[in-house]
């Protein structure tokens, strides 16, 4: 039988982690407050070592290996529990090997890499990696490391939920992310344990929910995950473990969807300051969005568990939130084809005070007269009203302009 987890293997694991695991601050989020309608802090667990939580249960299963550690260690990972457990291998100075999927997120791979450890790509999910290096390490003789279903590890992120203890007073609800339940576990039997009437609320993106299935049926039932910007916590199939955990411990756990995860992360960004990739900000993105509130006295933490992002994938998303907002428009529109027509368009942009970032011409794929050229612009507003404006001038000076989005 599968050996549980007690809130005293979680004070021996803060042992295990401390010398290495930053304790993450606590920091006020006036935007979270003021749309949750409480007070509410982030845990931001995105400044951890190696960008997630993920550091606390590599140190703390490491810990618990004793001289097999020596073999060396194998894992399967879509990036942030391969990167925690290289760090953790280096600092400990044990070999490391992980399996990541092919379309893990680059900067993940790389940095795994960079760490030390051996990176072993393979076709499919996290899910099969999992089962790649499992055999690897039945194969090699080596020590497996599983992202969440492990006892070691989860009482590894639980020691994010004595900093929580320790550093809130009035702590009233937490919300953690939910990918396999290692940290929503650990912080549940770590908190509640202490205090039993703080809540904790676990939330799942949309595109990989296997919990709320596995949860009603009493065992794990596999998710036909899809891509996700979440995709840190893109796991298929609940742990066993994690599963029992969760129903034991965890008060609820919650759905978002993708817009609502692009959209936190860019409210977290822009307010906060704070870099968090999509699995990190699932729980800002309930609170957000009104799937969850905030407690209705004391303080509600929102754990953002990880800022492992890509460069390319955190500009598309405020790109696209630019769009929504009004302050980035994308216009297509006709013009004869002779000299001066492009120039007072854009002189006629320029009086509106909207500024030009883009412009292509587009001669192929549109239907038009031999004397015309279309064009496509990019322009920068300074919102929904100045978008409207600067439409409304082009129209009356008669151009047909169309927003393209």
């Amino acid at each position: 039988m599968t050996r549980s987890v007690s809130a005293e293997d979680i004070a021996a694991a803060r042992d295990a982690v401390r010398d290495v695991a930053r304790h993450t601050p606590v920091l006020p989020s006036e935007t979270l407050s003021e749309r949750a309608g409480g007070d509410v802090l982030v845990k931001a667990e995105a400044l951890q070592r190696t960008g997630s939580f993920k550091i606390r249960g590599a140190l703390s299963k490491l810990a618990s290996l004793g001289p097999h550690a020596a073999d060396g260690v194998v894992a399967g990972s879509a990036g942030n529990h391969a990167q925690a457990l290289a760090f953790a291998a280096r600092v400990r100075g044990v070999p490391c090997e992980v399996h990541m999927p092919r379309e893990a997120p680059i900067s993940k791979v790389e940095g795994a890499a960079a760490l030390g450890a051996v990176i072993v790509q393979e076709e499919g999910s996290v899910d099969d990696c999992v089962a790649a290096a499992a055999r690897r390490a039945e194969q090699a003789g080596m020590a497996f490391v599983h992202p969440f279903d492990d006892p070691d590890v989860v009482a590894g992120q639980g020691t994010l939920g004595l900093e929580l203890l320790e550093d809130v007073d009035d702590l009233a609800r937490v919300i953690v992310p939910v990918g396999g339940g290692g940290l929503v576990s650990g912080v549940a039997i770590a908190v509640k344990s202490a205090r039993p009437s703080v809540e904790v609320i676990g939330v799942q993106v949309e595109a990989c929910a296997s919990f709320p299935a596995s949860l009603e049926a009493g065992h794990p039932v596999a998710f036909d995950a899809a891509l996700t910007i979440a995709d840190g916590i893109a796991v298929k199939r609940p742990g066993d473990l994690t599963l029992a955990l969760i129903d034991r411990w965890v008060d609820d756990v919650v759905l978002v969807g993708e817009e609502e995860v692009a959209e936190a992360m860019v409210a977290l960004l822009e307010k906060a300051k704070l870099v968090v990739e999509g699995a990190g900000a699932v729980g800002a993105a309930a609170l957000l969005s009104g799937r969850v509130s905030a407690a209705p006295s004391g303080t509600t933490v929102v754990v953002l568990s990880g800022g492992n992002v890509d460069a390319g994938l955190l500009a598309t998303v405020a790109r696209r939130h630019e769009t929504q907002a009004g302050r980035r428009l994308v216009l297509f529109t006709r013009l004869p084809d002779r000299p001066g027509s492009l120039a007072g368009l854009l002189a006629l942009v320029g009086d509106q005070g909207a500024n030009l970032v883009e412009v292509e011409h587009v001669r192929e794929g549109v239907d038009l007269h031999v004397r015309e050229t279309a064009v496509q612009l990019v322009l920068e507003t300074r919102g929904r009203d100045h978008a409207q404006r600067v439409l409304e001038a082009l129209t009356g000076a008669g151009f047909d302009v169309r927003v393209v989005r």
